[in-house]
């Protein structure tokens, strides 16, 4: 008879060949595109380099902004106090982990590592994570409630894809529902992990100041996102209002989550590109308000943040 450490492990090789699957699936897709759009790229990439500099500022600003929005949900998600310095700190390390490994894995390994160094039990800070996960992604899909009215651009671009915004609405949701299951094979495990989350979700909305930290943090979270690449639209003179530019931001990364490529890797580049560009964007300038986008939000910030995540794991923080 085969035993449960048996039935995990075999659980657990079988999920990490299909995440290494599908990321070569996509990175070999990515490759594929770029070649294909090279011309388009390099164009994009001498607009980047002309692009206006106050604007790109104030992008790099909503960048570092959004470490600080991910600490403030974090501690939203938690009844214990933690430390600032090193919270922020941490999301900046999570944020550069996550370019490294795909689905997440990454950024949640430094943050799951952190709050059981600040003294949480393993199965409270894996809830943490889960509780402020789902409010990440409940707070995405309202922000796409609230802004689709008012901007038809992403209706012309589901149509054109032959999606209904009900079923993207319907799929965000079941994101949201798998996304607060523990990734265990024995159903009894996952009851009590969800009963474990709900438990911590009421805790934290007892009080309205954790309350409003998690929720203010994780909208915050996504409208900095927004606000980056707002910025770097302005910066290259992308003819798109700003709001179109929001919405399809949350469309297109809410379609790359379905592919679990470390940060988003080709899938998001992918997804924003098509976005901007049938929206009316023109291709170069596209392509220029994606590689500014990854510049602030992915490139620049990598190498200080595994740094930072060096120091942190040398300090026992982690």
């Amino acid at each position: 008879m085969t035993s449960p450490a048996h039935l995990a492990v075999s659980f657990g090789r079988r999920r990490a060949c299909w995440h290494a699957g599908v990321l070569l699936a996509v990175l070999l897709g990515g490759l594929y595109l770029v070649r294909r759009h090279w011309p388009a790229l390099e164009n994009g990439a001498w607009r980047l380099a002309g692009a206006d500099r106050g604007w790109l500022l104030a992008g790099a600003a909503a960048a570092v902004g959004t470490w600080a929005a991910s600490a403030l949900a974090q501690q939203g998600a938690v009844v214990r106090r933690l430390p600032r310095g090193r919270l922020v700190a941490a999301q900046f390390a999570a944020s550069a982990a996550g370019h490294l490994l795909p689905a997440g894995l990454g950024a949640g390994a430094v943050n799951l590592r952190f709050l059981m160094r600040c003294g949480l039990p393993a199965g409270r800070a894996a809830s943490a994570l889960v509780v402020k996960a789902t409010a990440g992604a409940t707070g995405r899909l309202a922000l796409i409630a609230v802004l689709t009215p008012a901007c038809p651009g992403l209706l012309r671009l589901l149509r054109l894809l032959r999606i209904s915004p009900t079923a993207l609405a319907v799929t965000v949701g079941v994101l949201v529902l798998l996304a607060a299951l523990p990734a265990s094979p024995w159903w009894g495990r996952c009851r009590r992990g969800l009963s474990a989350v709900l438990a911590d979700i009421r805790a934290v909305h007892i009080s309205p100041v954790r309350a409003a930290a998690l929720w203010g943090g994780s909208l915050a979270f996504a409208a900095l996102h927004c606000l980056v690449l707002i910025a770097v639209t302005r910066a290259v003179a992308l003819p798109l209002p700003p709001l179109q530019v929001a919405l399809l931001y949350l469309a297109a990364s809410s379609a790359a989550a379905l592919l679990p490529t470390p940060g988003g890797l080709g899938s998001l580049d992918a997804a924003l590109a098509l976005a901007l560009t049938v929206s009316g964007a023109p291709t170069v300038a596209a392509a220029s308000a994606v590689l500014g986008y990854r510049l602030l939000t992915a490139w620049l910030p990598l190498l200080p943040g595994l740094c930072v995540l060096g120091v942190l794991v040398r300090r026992k923080a982690l």
